[in-house]
């Protein structure tokens, strides 16, 4: 597992869901050149091609009437999903394909801009278009990628996309209502379930429809406990035999309906925001404040997609999860962002903004944040940028004169590394707030303080904290420093529910 978690690490969760789509067509050609598929590459090729040029130039032409920035790569997501769930062309003049295929991919990226509130999409975009083709047009998507054949290959792209994003609640729960629904539905009709079950599994699209379409960050509930019930309801939707009179439900439409009850229990917001000021806090460690267009309420902790679109983005993509390293009680929205030699082209624009330059943000999300009982005894472990959810928690603790009893345990390789120590400090006078400073590096300097150590671990904790055991752990940082003292607080006899992990996609 962490050979593949060091591949996730170096991929966007958008790169991962792409790389996975343009894979599973690839193999579908293969299939299709053996007969073992009754789709021949020429024919898979074409259909392909057609349906991204249409959604490219629907989606250029949408965002220029908008006003809004231009996603190719969501587009090209879309895109390849309705390649692998409409049936391919028969033939270059196959009218009934062309027709669909049109007004599939028009649909998809119109809904985007359409069907939105707040400048946030309310639909899956792919969903929604077949949805609406069936009930206008009569054409329906076939879920051709939903065959025995092709899924090995859907169960290992979907598991690494799944794992990229830690949404195994999400996709299990829909799965397991699924298969509760349909198989309790044919116990009662005298059906054979083992068999039907087995027939669900290889012959229906339900792998692929959860590990790549029911978890799309921007249409899904933004924390573990709506998500579960997100996912059992589009399981029991999922299941053909449910019905409304004459309309027997399709995957897409129960997606589709299941966006809506997304949206009323997590109302979600796209914000515009203009550059107000970078800050450097470290070497190579920068504050970026914005001013948002709209007022935005939010938990400390948590965190939004970014997207910052440039020419020629590299391998990483136009889109970053951060956390926000402001408080719900300011003004702006800031980010805390740590800048590498070899950086991304995203990090590059980041970094080159000018005062007044404007970035996307959406998505908020996130369940790492303060618990409601202030008299819940606290450590914030974090190591270099991770420091940002805390950086949020304590200027909110400090604003709303929340005396917690917190303890944060900060690690960095030199102490010019440490970053918003401003507001440590403050917290440390004014809430009284105890911080322990760790310089990892043997190398570098370390003053002698008593506040100063060279690094965190059983020894460290068990010394200034005796009351550990009484305390719930708050972790953000790089994923191995996370797991590490994931380790290191269970083998201290710190309880698995007293441990929070930070964790977006894209990061982990």
């Amino acid at each position: 597992m962490k050979f593949i978690d060091n591949i996730l690490n170096k991929v966007t969760m958008y790169r991962m869901v792409l790389y996975e789509l343009i894979g599973l067509l690839v193999v579908a050609g293969i299939f299709g050149q053996f007969g073992i598929l009754p789709y021949t590459p020429v024919s898979l090729l074409f259909s392909t091609v057609f349906i991204i040029v249409v959604s490219w130039i629907t989606n250029k032409v949408f965002a220029w009437a908008y006003s809004a920035p231009s996603n190719p790569e969501s587009a090209y997501i879309t895109a390849l999903i309705l390649a692998l769930i409409i049936t391919p062309a028969l033939s270059f003049g196959d009218k009934s394909f062309i027709i669909f295929a049109f007004w599939a991919s028009s649909l998809a990226m119109a809904s985007k801009y359409i069907l939105a509130i707040r400048k946030k999409h309310l639909f899956n975009p792919a969903a929604i278009a077949v949805v609406i083709t069936a009930f206008a047009l009569n054409l329906s998507a076939s879920w051709w990628v939903g065959t025995a054949v092709m899924l090995p290959f859907v169960l290992f792209g979907g598991f690494l996309v799944t794992r990229k994003i830690q949404r195994f609640d999400l996709v299990v729960s829909s799965i397991i209502a699924s298969f509760v629904v349909i198989l309790g539905l044919s116990l009662l009709h005298g059906g054979n379930a083992l068999a039907l079950g087995w027939n669900v599994l290889i012959s229906t699209p339900i792998i692929f429809f959860a590990t790549v379409m029911l978890t799309e960050p921007l249409t899904t509930p933004p924390t573990g406990l709506l998500r579960v019930p997100y996912g059992i309801l589009t399981g029991i939707l999922f299941a053909p035999a449910i019905h409304l009179g004459s309309v027997y439900s399709t995957p897409e439409l129960s997606l589709a309906i299941s966006n809506v009850f997304s949206y009323l229990v997590s109302p979600k917001k796209k914000l515009t925001l203009k550059l107000k000021e970078i800050r450097q806090l470290a070497p190579d460690t920068y504050d970026f404040i914005f001013l948002p267009d709209q007022r935005m309420k939010y938990r400390p902790g948590q965190y939004m997609e970014w997207t910052l679109s440039h020419k020629w983005p590299d391998s990483r993509g136009v889109r970053r999860y951060f956390t926000l390293a402001s408080s719900p009680t300011e003004r702006e929205l800031s980010l805390g962002v740590k800048f590498y030699d070899k950086g991304s082209s995203f990090k590059k624009k980041l970094l080159g903004m000018q005062v007044g330059d404007t970035i996307v943000a959406s998505g908020l999300a996130g369940d790492f944040v303060l618990p409601k009982d202030t008299k819940k005894k606290l450590v914030f472990i974090a190591g270099g940028i991770g420091i940002t959810p805390f950086r949020s928690m304590v200027q909110y603790m400090i604003d709303k004169k929340e005396a917690r009893d917190v303890v944060l345990l900060y690690s960095n390789k030199r102490i010019q590394d440490i970053a918003y120590e401003d507001v440590f400090d403050i917290a440390e006078r004014t809430l009284g707030m105890k911080t322990l400073y760790a310089v990892t590096d043997p190398d570098a300097d370390m003053p002698a303080l008593p506040n100063v150590t060279r690094t965190i671990d059983a020894r460290t904790i068990s010394e200034n904290i005796p009351d550990y055991r009484e305390r719930t752990f708050y972790l953000s940082g790089p994923h191995g420093m996370v797991t590490a003292f994931e380790s290191v607080l269970q083998s201290m006899g710190v309880k698995e529910s007293q441990i929070k992990v930070d964790f977006f996609p894209g990061f982990a």
